[in-house]
Formats: structure tokens, sequence, C-alpha cells
């Protein structure tokens, strides 16, 4: 049986932390076995937003690929390429902007939201208003049939299969399929203090830090705010620690809740017993990630290998795309 096709993408703009891990990385990992999966450093859409300093994108996108196959992400299950590298994904999106009306870009409710809550980075561009016809391009490019998403990207995505539809009617056509939402339930996992997970906010566990720095950074965690000494009843539903262990030890956190409830165990202890537990995740991704880095030049080799393969189908979707719009 054919499998379908997926794709997905991460922007390198920074270290991947246990946010990645939980909320994509682990999930990529078992649809490996499900679908015929590509898997793309979104370098062009990171530059959307740092285009004022890009000086590290070409780093952390091999620094994030690194923790991808660490992970379990595997060159030989998955198509593993830098967006960058594959020039169609340009041309599409040029296509798709000529047939995309303003009203389509400026109702999407995460550009409105994105507008108002990053104030750190001048978004009011051309680019970022188009962000989602790059992401249409970056799907259809391959043909995806489902993309694995959170709620939030939803609009997004129907954006995309509004691109199609259009395509399709203008050009009297069928080339792309309407890609599905593969609706992906992200565990809550917030920052140490409470926040939104984010380097910005130096709130992050990153999958590459020290194991002795890991629980250097657990004893800072946000906790009950509630709880003022040891021997006063915890309410695990307000504490940060207690998230933690909700996707890091589901098993431990029931008995841990009824322990807190009546003071059995103290913030200091959990947070002791977190960052073995945390600890104990990270070891097995931090050796392969040793193993992976004695060979320089492994990774670009693993980049190289899925830009031939991903560019050998971009060419052939543009050769159709073209044939459809006249241009050959």
């Amino acid at each position: 049986m054919i499998k379908q096709r997926i794709l997905s993408g991460m922007r390198p703009t920074g270290k991947l932390h246990l946010g990645h891990l939980v909320g994509a990385l682990e999930n990529w990992v078992k649809l490996q076995s499900e679908y015929d999966c590509f898997y793309m450093v979104a370098d062009w859409h990171a530059l959307m937003s740092e285009y004022e300093d890009s000086s590290h994108l070409a780093e952390y996108s091999l620094d994030n690929v690194t923790d991808w196959l660490a992970c379990g992400i595997d060159p030989e299950r998955s198509v593993i390429f830098r967006q960058s590298d594959i020039s169609q994904h340009a041309e599409l999106q040029l296509v798709f902007s000529c047939i995309t009306p303003l009203g389509w870009l400026e109702r999407c409710p995460t550009y409105k939201e994105q507008l108002t809550e990053i104030t750190t980075r001048d978004l009011t561009t051309y680019a970022f208003l188009g962000y989602p016809v790059l992401q249409a391009a970056d799907i259809l490019l391959y043909k995806g049939n489902a993309v694995p998403v959170g709620e939030d990207q939803l609009p997004h995505l129907e954006l995309a299969r509004e691109i199609v539809r259009r395509f399709h009617h203008l050009f009297k056509c069928d080339i792309f399929p309407e890609p599905k939402a593969l609706l992906t339930k992200t565990p809550r996992l917030l920052g140490l203090d409470k926040r939104k997970m984010s380097k910005s906010y130096g709130n992050v566990i990153n999958l590459s830090d020290p194991i002795d720095g890991v629980a250097k950074k657990i004893q800072t965690m946000f906790t009950d705010p509630k709880r003022i000494k040891r021997n006063d009843p915890g309410h695990p539903e307000e504490c940060n620690l207690f998230d933690y262990y909700k996707v890091f030890a589901p098993d431990r956190a029931a008995l841990l809740m009824q322990e807190c409830k009546v003071a059995k165990q103290g913030c200091v202890d959990c947070k002791k017993e977190l960052a073995n537990i945390v600890a104990e995740r990270l070891k097995p991704i931090q050796a392969k990630r040793s193993e992976i880095e004695k060979d320089k030049d492994y990774v670009n080799k693993i980049l190289k290998q899925g830009a031939d393969k991903a560019g050998a189908i971009a060419s052939q979707t543009m050769a159709e795309v073209k044939k459809a719009i006249a241009l050959i």
C-alpha cells in the first residue's frame, strides 16, 4: 500500500528545547512508520521574522537537524532537507501569491495575534503577511496529503486548501491534493517561569543542555504560589512542576498529586525528582548527539541527500504548474 505523504518543519531560530521534543519531535518519530515523511528546516520562514539579524540561521539549522537525528528522525525513512536549498519553494509561492486575495491573508487570526504579541520585531512586512502562502507552497510542492498541526494552525491549512481550489478553478487543472489536518494534541508545557516557553525569556531547557545544568534550571522553576511553608498543603493543579510530571512521568503524577495535597512531598524534593526524570529522558538523546557530532560533515551530507530527493519531486511539480499556467 502506498503511504500518504506529510510535510512538517521547524524554524531554526534557536536551540531546540523540551517543548519541541514533546510538542513535535516525538510525534514526528512515530509518524515515520505510517507516512512518507518530509521534514524541513524552515529557514525562509525564520528569515521572515529574524531578517534584522539572520546571522545565526545557518548555525541553528545544522544544530536543529542534529537534534532531530538524535531524537530518532531516520534519514533512511524520512526526507530531511533545508527549505532554502530548494528554489521551487519560492517559485511556487510566487505563483500562489498571484492568485491569493489580500483579504484571505488579512483575516488570518494568527497573523493578527502575532502582530499584537510580538513587539520586539517589525512584522509589518509583505513577506510576513504572505507567510501562509509560503506554507501552502511548502506542503503542495510535495503534494502533501496531510500535515501534522495543532489547532492554532488550522486556519493556515484551510487557506492552503482554498488556494488549491482557486488554482484548479482558474487554470482548469487538477494537480494538487487538498491537504488534511493531522491534528496533534500537544502536551501542556510552559517555560520554567510558567510563561510561554521561549528562548527570548530564558525559561527553557534545551535538549543539548548539560545534565547538571538541567538540574540547576529545574531548581529555579516556578511552583505553587500558595504554598509558603514546607508543611503547607499544596495545590498541584496550579503548580508548573506538576504539569512537567504529567508529561514526563504520568504514572508518578497521580501519586504525587496526593502526596502534595497533604504536604508529604515538598517542592524541593519534587524538583530533585523531576531533574532525575528529565535527565534520564535526555541522556540517550545526548549520547546519540555526541556520536553524530564526531563526523563534522554528517549533517551536511544528510541535508544534501534530502535536497536531492526533495528537489527531484519539486522540479516535477513546478513543471506541471508551469504547464498549467501556460509558461511552457
